[in-house]
């Protein structure tokens, strides 16, 4: 994936309801109120002084001009939109990163299963057979090289997993993906002390044969590129 236009650098001053930062533009020192995509806590990746990446839209509609898109945390560029994992994740299956997931001969994105749910991505065989794919974005790092996920409670994530095993049970695959949005880790693991029974959940899932999968990314201004594998510790 690469950023339609280049991003523009600052400096952050605090994030604050979730979907809003106020920024210090480095170029001319104007603060400005850029839209942040990410509903999680972003723990770890709040800090006033920060050095941030934004885009801008040229659509003078939109009430905010700028979005997040990048930080700068613990010497790595990180991804903070929350926007993105799933067109990643689509580009990753259609060049052939995930090989666990290869072989399928359409994917669709947002497709209505479930419970009043919508799966991040189907991808659907030759022969009819179908693959539920559910996409996470993890960029919590509280040790070195070991992302985690969630990064706040997530009863939604909850019942994607319960949703997912239900898919099984009908006789289909299902599995989930962990899209890690920073270079600087090589496994992922569950945050069981920030949700427990996310944990749990998870735990059930793969009991009833859900399948769990997790690729890293690079990262640079110009864009994002989920490119290696990355192992799950459970």
């Amino acid at each position: 994936m690469k950023f339609p236009t280049p991003l523009v650098t600052g400096r952050l001053v605090k994030r604050y309801k979730r979907f809003l930062a106020d920024v210090i533009l480095d170029a001319d020192g104007c603060a400005i109120t850029a839209h942040c995509a990410n509903p999680g806590s972003m723990l770890g990746l709040q800090a006033p002084g920060s050095r941030v990446w934004l885009s801008k839209s040229d659509n003078p509609k939109r009430k905010l001009a700028y979005s997040w898109e990048l930080m700068e945390a613990d010497g790595a560029l990180v991804g903070i939109n929350t926007a993105h994992p799933n067109g990643l994740v689509e580009e990753a299956l259609l060049a052939g990163r995930l090989p666990a997931l290869s072989g399928f001969a359409a994917l669709r994105r947002e497709v209505r299963y479930g419970k009043n749910s919508r799966i991040d991505i189907l991808l659907e065989g030759e022969d009819g057979g179908r693959t539920y794919v559910e996409v996470k974005n993890a960029h919590l790092m509280r040790q070195p090289g070991l992302a985690e996920f969630p990064d706040s409670v997530t009863a939604r994530g909850a019942k994607h997993l319960v949703e997912l095993a239900d898919m099984v049970r009908e006789g289909h695959r299902a599995a989930m993906v962990f899209l890690v949005q920073r270079p600087d880790c090589d496994r992922i693991s569950l945050a069981a002390d920030i949700d427990p029974a996310y944990a749990e959940a998870f735990r059930v899932a793969l009991a009833a044969g859900v399948e769990a999968h997790a690729i890293g990314c690079s990262i640079t201004e110009e864009g994002i590129e989920a490119d290696r594998p990355v192992t799950i510790e459970v």
